[in-house]
């Protein structure tokens, strides 16, 4: 079985020497130069192991480390030409597997990708246990542990605000009155006004300014998903 390893890096140089090497071990190479078109890559057809240049044009790999995370456990090997330990720290505690410094030796390199699919049983299958999630545009739900992201960031939520975050994420462009939302996050035996619907509507937008929360006068709210 050959296994998907995607190069992001921007030095020409590197990426023949790294797509011959991995080639020569029996990998298939994707090559991308930049982190966004990483991120591309990875929404629609992700590979089995990632090297990671930190010093990318435009999103740097970081950041790109850290989108990666919050969605997979995917390996991820950094390369970079900082060597200094606070980088190495940074980058392994962003979620790098490894940590390999410029120049390298390409035979290096592959022999730590054998050890890291190894490590990781991806040697053996082709099997993730990924995290229970709900992802809707730039939102994600991890459900198991409720907790939200917006666009790769974390936001801390209340239990009323998490609730009505996943209803609308469950039901994507439908409206719901403020009666079904108050039926809905607060229980049939609430006797209150439907102004706390407004309110926590208000919370959420002021914490996630964003979010397609939008309101359809007269009725109540629906979160936006536009079509992709």
């Amino acid at each position: 079985m050959s296994y998907t390893i995607g190069v992001v890096e921007d030095d020409k140089n590197i990426q023949n020497i790294v797509r011959a090497y991995l080639k020569k071990e029996g990998y298939d190479v994707i090559i991308m130069s930049t982190g966004e078109e990483g991120w591309e890559v990875w929404q629609t057809n992700p590979p089995d192991m990632l090297i990671l240049d930190i010093m990318l044009p435009g999103m740097d790999g970081y950041e790109f480390c850290k989108r990666i995370r919050m969605e997979s456990e995917v390996p991820i090997i950094i390369i970079s030409a900082k060597d200094d330990e606070i980088d190495k720290i940074l980058g392994l505690e962003l979620g790098g597997d490894d940590y390999l410094t410029k120049p390298f030796s390409p035979r290096e390199l592959v022999a730590r990708v054998k050890r890291l699919f190894k490590r990781t049983s991806l040697g053996k299958q082709m099997e993730q246990q990924p995290l229970e999630r709900m992802k809707v545009g730039e939102l994600l739900i991890y459900l198991d542990e409720r907790r939200i992201f917006w666009a790769g960031d974390e936001f801390e939520v209340t239990t009323k605000e998490y609730d009505m975050l996943l209803l609308f994420a469950q039901n994507p462009n439908r409206a719901f009155s403020r009666e079904e939302l108050l039926l809905n996050i607060w229980g049939n035996d609430y006797f209150g006004s439907d102004r706390a619907v407004d309110d926590l509507v208000k919370r959420i937008r002021k914490k996630i300014p964003d979010i397609p929360l939008e309101t359809v006068w007269g009725y109540g709210y629906r979160l936006r998903k536009d079509e992709e």
